[in-house]
């Protein structure tokens, strides 16, 4: 085995926000040294990682010089520079998730093409390549409109009522989807090393915000019938054999009223529907990662307990220097845990930290997190 552990070797991030940084304490734990690319010289990773650069993530050269300084790169965001990544890897330089990988979901008509054409059920498409284009082609309302690329987190995608909502779209190229009527949305993580060995992690279930699309609870177990859990793991284990990605898979599903399982989108490095896993899981999923870029034996994704992840997003009205009110009295509950990121101004909706309750039962931890939710609030001074 490689000696990645207390030595020279250097693991190149591109990325620098929230989820670099919650694997920064997984490099901490290993002494693995760590350099980040990312725009903002004051991104959550700036000051924890050991080399941190400041450059545009889809600027070619940034992200080929920033290469060039690493034995090993991998994201904490997908939305990189694609070019930059062929050219290291055909220098030799060993990049996880492999840039082919990157290439296919970085574009989501790309991406629905991918599991059509690996007869991964997902929701009826069109591409269309501008609004011209789609305003001469418009599929019955209400549907599902997403900008092809550059969308995350509720950001580029819409749900179409009428002409005014069509009217309202920038001129991108993009999507639209069937509108699926469902009853849960869920995930699965999988992690896969170079030496094909494959994890799921158990399927979550995820709660969204009704006004930012943002996901506001994630659930771990899902509350679902062992059937439909089975469904979903065999399908998320499915996408990731045809991708044969190294590193983690997202994939995000809708259950249908007849417990048909619908992949609605990957990412590839960790996610949000894996928080919890750092206080309920005996590995968490930034663990795994590293264990699956480094080629190192996964750990163990089971729960120890069940648990809820809580977004902590920004309120509404305030923007400026960040308060967390009534921090105190959420630390009072039992099993309740703060990750705050880092990030020094609020604005509403944005993602500044996440609360994880942990509890032997499922439902209580639900109430809890109700409660954690209801009192603390991100305003600013």
């Amino acid at each position: 085995m490689k000696n990645y552990f207390s030595s020279t070797f250097k693991l190149g991030i591109l990325g620098g926000g929230q989820l670099g940084r919650m694997l920064l304490s997984e490099t901490q734990k290993f002494d693995i040294y760590t350099c980040i690319l990312d725009s903002s010289k004051e991104a959550p990773c700036a000051e924890i990682c050991n080399e941190f650069y400041v450059g545009d993530l889809n600027n070619f050269e940034a992200v080929y010089n920033f290469g060039k300084k690493v034995d090993l790169l991998t994201i904490e965001i997908e939305h990189v520079n694609i070019e930059a990544l062929f050219k290291l890897e055909k220098e030799g330089l060993t990049i996880y998730p492999q840039p082919r990988v990157l290439n296919i979901i970085q574009n989501k008509g790309t991406q629905k093409d991918f599991f059509t054409e690996n007869n991964i059920p997902t929701a009826p498409y069109q591409k269309f390549a501008t609004l011209v284009q789609l305003l001469k082609n418009t599929p019955p309302f209400p549907f599902v409109w997403k900008s092809a690329q550059f969308g995350y987190d509720g950001s580029g995608v819409k749900i179409v009522k009428n002409e005014n909502d069509l009217k309202a779209l920038p001129n991108t190229p993009c999507i639209v989807e069937k509108l699926i009527p469902f009853v849960k949305e869920l995930a699965v993580i999988v992690s896969r090393n170079k030496n094909g060995d494959l994890k799921t992690y158990p399927v979550v279930e995820m709660e969204f915000h009704p006004e930012a699309n943002q996901v506001e609870y994630v659930i771990c177990p899902a509350r679902i019938s062992e059937e439909v859990s089975e469904k979903a793991i065999q399908i998320a284990l499915d996408v990731a054999k045809h991708f044969k990605h190294v590193g983690l898979l997202a994939v995000e599903m809708f259950q249908t009223h007849n417990n048909t399982i619908l992949v609605n989108e990957v990412a590839p490095r960790p996610h949000n529907s894996g928080h919890y896993s750092i206080e309920a899981s005996y590995t968490n999923q930034f663990e795994q990662h590293l264990r699956s870029i480094l080629n190192l034996p996964l750990g163990n994704t089971d729960s120890k307990v069940a648990g809820i992840m809580v977004n902590l997003v920004g309120e509404e009205g305030y923007t400026g220097n960040v308060v967390y009110k009534n921090l105190d009295k959420i630390l009072q509950m039992n099993g309740v845990t703060p990750h705050l990121y880092g990030k020094k101004q609020t604005r509403p909706f944005r993602k500044m930290g996440h609360i994880t309750v942990v509890n032997n039962n499922i439902h209580e931890a639900r109430k809890i997190a109700e409660k954690v939710k209801n009192t603390i609030k991100v305003i600013s001074k």
